[in-house]
């Protein structure tokens, strides 16, 4: 499991699950704290007042499982679109070339329709060859993969050519990117502008956030965050160009908000039509900076809107969270904002290229091309 640490008093929830999973563990250092008042004209006078408006700040730095830099070591498992050639050995007729339905049979000669999906290509063959026993006197089959369906990644995003592909075999997140034609550039009066925001770059896996930095992949040569790829792994790379402000969690419309000169919390939870009832005012957290290393902040929202503290000015690609409850450590809260974030992502980016005219059926977070 991934651990926060934390820095004043409790813990956070954004973007989808930038800590420890069950799938992605590793551990954390503390950073330089992060104060949602720096960066604003109307910062409290006193120590005390600055005290008062933060519940908690700090910064994360999770560490990946370097069980993750090796391939999974598991047997390909047919299922739905693959296609394989199958052989009756001393048969004249040949190899007869069919795939796997969306049923999840195959149909091959006399048989009926045999289940396969989830079978490995030995026990596919031991199935095929029982049947067969019933026409053919001791049957031996020979069967060859020529083609994967069922087990793809997405690339999204700033690449050349996002969409699914095949996870024929071991796959890491720069053979994935290479796969999908490298980075996305534009060509601008003679010159070459990358268009990847890499410090904003995530990788999702069933569900939950897995904290490589893909600065450091990519322009450093950190070969440590060049994770193996697994079936249904969602890799996301967002556009340089963005600079949403994110509002998440216990808001009537959860939404981007374009980022302007001069931003704040209050602004942008207005943009968002405002809390909810059951929304827990006094710890809205504000994640800035990179995914794999961001710093948090929580502020008493409720002692803003009375006009007893100053409002906060944000930045581009921040992440308000509003709670519905209040959180208990901030591990937990981190896990459920970068979580949500990274998930609604997917979704919205997945459903697009799936369908040009896809509606999110919830929260919709449009992200710029």
């Amino acid at each position: 499991m991934k651990r926060f640490s934390h820095v004043l008093a409790r813990p956070l929830h954004w973007l989808g699950a930038l800590l420890g999973l069950a799938l992605v563990a590793g551990c954390t250092t503390r950073g330089p704290t992060f104060d949602p008042y720096a960066s604003g004209t109307n910062a409290p006078t006193n120590t005390s007042a600055t005290a008062n408006a933060l519940v908690t700040s700090t910064t994360v730095t999770n560490l990946l499982d370097p069980a993750l830099l090796q391939p999974v070591e598991v047997p390909f498992r047919l299922g739905p679109g693959d296609r394989i050639d199958i052989e009756v050995l001393r048969d004249p007729a040949g190899p007869t070339s069919t795939f796997v339905g969306p049923d999840g049979r195959i149909y091959f000669h006399l048989l009926s329709g045999l289940q396969v999906w989830g079978l490995t290509l030995d026990e596919t063959k031991a199935l095929l060859e029982r049947h067969l026993a019933m026409y053919l006197r001791d049957p031996k089959v020979a069967i060859t993969l020529r083609g994967i369906e069922s087990q793809r990644v997405w690339v999204m995003g700033r690449v050349n050519t996002p969409g699914l592909y095949p996870l024929e075999g071991p796959m890491t997140v720069l053979e994935a990117i290479t796969r999908a034609g490298g980075l996305f550039t534009s060509r601008m009066a003679g010159t070459t502008e990358e268009l990847a925001d890499l410090h904003h770059s995530f990788l999702v896996r069933r569900g939950q956030f897995v904290p490589v930095d893909f600065h450091g992949l990519i322009r450093q040569g950190d070969t440590s965050q060049n994770v193996y790829l697994e079936p249904d792994d969602f890799l996301y790379i967002p556009s340089s160009l963005s600079t949403e402000i994110y509002v998440l969690g216990a808001v009537a419309q959860p939404r981007s908000v374009a980022f302007k000169d001069q931003v704040t919390l209050v602004s942008a939870i207005a943009h968002a039509r405002g809390t909810i009832a059951g929304a827990r005012l006094d710890e809205v957290a504000i994640v800035r900076g990179s995914l794999n290393q961001p710093s948090i902040g929580i502020v008493d929202y409720r002692r803003i809107i009375r006009g007893q503290l100053p409002d906060v000015r944000l930045q581009p690609r921040d992440i308000v969270f509003v709670p519905f409850s209040p959180f208990r450590s901030l591990e937990k809260y981190a896990n459920t904002i970068l979580n949500t974030f990274t998930r609604t992502v997917a979704a919205n980016e997945g459903g697009r290229a799936v369908d040009p005219n896809y509606q999110p059926p919830g929260v919709s977070i449009p992200i710029n091309p």
